[in-house]
């Protein structure tokens, strides 16, 4: 059911997100400073690819201040934004019975765009 939900998620607009993100995140790695921010840009590509099946956990060592700061520098740059998207696609997908999975799938990913150092996915 996990390959099935994958793949619908694919073709029904998966694969577009994921390719802004990679895309954003090469953007990112053009300069040293965007680098740990186009780490996390790759990190929501991929969790867009393939959604199912995947959560999203906090790692054993957080980065403590330094991850505190860089989530705080992510929000005010552009990261609301994301996690808003996320939000909003992920409502519009609730709105159907069919849709709940899709929509539960944006809503772990607006988590993660809100805040996404010093978490990994499993």
């Amino acid at each position: 059911m996990r390959i099935l939900g994958n793949i619908i998620w694919l073709v029904f607009g998966g694969i577009f997100v994921a390719l802004e993100y990679f895309v954003g995140g090469l953007l990112l790695c053009l300069t040293i400073i965007g680098i740990p921010f186009g780490i996390q840009v790759f990190k929501l590509g991929i969790l867009s690819l393939w959604p199912m099946g995947h959560s999203v956990v906090g790692e054993n060592y957080a980065g403590g201040c330094l991850s505190l700061c860089m989530n705080i520098l992510w929000i005010l740059v552009g990261g609301i934004w994301i996690a808003v998207s996320h939000l909003l696609l992920g409502i519009l997908f609730c709105i159907t019975i069919v849709g709940i999975p899709f929509g539960m799938q944006h809503f772990k990913l607006a988590g993660l765009a809100l805040t996404p150092f010093g978490k990994s996915i499993k």
